[in-house]
């Protein structure tokens, strides 16, 4: 289930968004589309990707955007459950802490008064989400969760928060074009500060000797499962050895130098550089065919870089500050 946010009132309404993995939702039909997104099923089985776009979050002019890659062996349902429900659950934190009048400290100038709401919104919401996908019925989280990278936009404040190493990137104007700014850290067991908090839990971290390269979350006295992340909603077995659903909450000021914002699952980063992707975007005809060129070319690249190798899924959220002109292609 979703949200409809009433601007008459702080009502919310619940919307069925359905089954499946992508959904673009707008709260009136409306020609105007402020972005693109795609997916495309890797070759390891289910598509365990869920991603949504919602126009008018919060705001008239407010965007909600989030990319979920599950894993496990309910992976799938994660994912989605966690996609209809979040948007919701954020809302609902943020309308309780005005309701109660609660004081807000910046800790920093260059920070919104807003952005503390919203920060401790996303704290509370993936606190109670993660609690909710515990005691979902007839299905087993203990080995299986997902990431989740989303964004919200009030006007020009812009608030990012990630679980896991989906990833955040901001495409903006420089001196030599467009730039890519990563808004986001892949949290990951490589992480030295994420590697230290599992280990003071017990949690072991190590890599296959397969994949020397890849570190891996291990149970004390197991080897498994093996989590290839460091954040997660899910993934109950290791709560307890330090795997958390703690965000990494974050803020930026939008300025008209800021083009466009691209989510996208880890199957899309790990083999297209940030440089790669914000091009593909700033080159492509419409905002509605972005996400798509990302996800055509990242396909592409796992095809030609790891040819034996199974395809992970990939998916992309393309959400456009500006309106595209011809005269950005050239």
């Amino acid at each position: 289930m979703g949200i409809c946010i009433s601007r008459a009132s702080p009502e919310i309404h619940e919307i069925d968004y359905g089954h499946d993995n992508i959904i673009y939702y707008q709260h009136t039909p409306s020609d105007k589309r402020i972005g693109s997104i795609h997916t495309h099923q890797g070759s390891k089985g289910f598509n365990q990707d869920a991603a949504i776009l919602y126009q008018d979050y919060g705001i008239e002019d407010g965007a909600f955007g989030g990319v979920f890659d599950g894993h496990g062996r309910n992976g799938q349902i994660v994912s989605k459950f966690v996609r209809n429900k979040l948007p919701s659950l954020i809302i609902n934190e943020r309308n309780s802490s005005i309701a109660k009048g609660k004081t807000v400290i910046k800790d920093d100038e260059n920070e919104s008064k807003d952005f503390q709401i919203w920060r401790d919104a996303c704290f509370g919401a993936f606190k109670v989400m993660d609690k909710e996908i515990k005691v979902i019925e007839h299905v087993d989280c203990s080995c299986s969760g997902t990431t989740a990278v989303i964004f919200i936009k009030q006007g020009d404040d812009l608030v990012i928060a990630n679980l896991g190493d989906s990833r955040a990137v901001l495409g903006t104007i420089a001196e030599n074009g467009i730039t890519p700014v990563q808004l986001t850290i892949d949290l990951k067991p490589s992480v030295p500060s994420e590697a230290d908090r599992i280990r003071k839990s017990n949690g072991r971290v190590m890599a296959l000797r397969e994949e020397p390269h890849i570190d891996r979350v291990w149970l004390p006295h197991h080897d498994s499962p093996g989590l290839a992340m460091s954040r997660t909603f899910g993934d109950f077995v290791l709560k307890s050895h330090g795997i958390i659903a703690v965000p990494d909450v974050s803020y930026h000021r939008l300025t008209s130098k800021d083009q466009f914002l691209v989510l996208a699952s880890d199957g899309v980063w790990d083999v297209l550089s940030n440089n790669t992707v914000v091009s593909i975007v700033w080159s492509a005809d419409t905002e509605e065919s972005a996400a798509k060129a990302v996800v055509v070319a990242a396909t592409a690249a796992w095809k030609q870089k790891f040819p034996s190798s199974k395809r992970d899924d990939c998916t992309a959220i393309c959400f456009f500050l500006q309106k595209k002109s011809h005269e950005d292609l050239v």
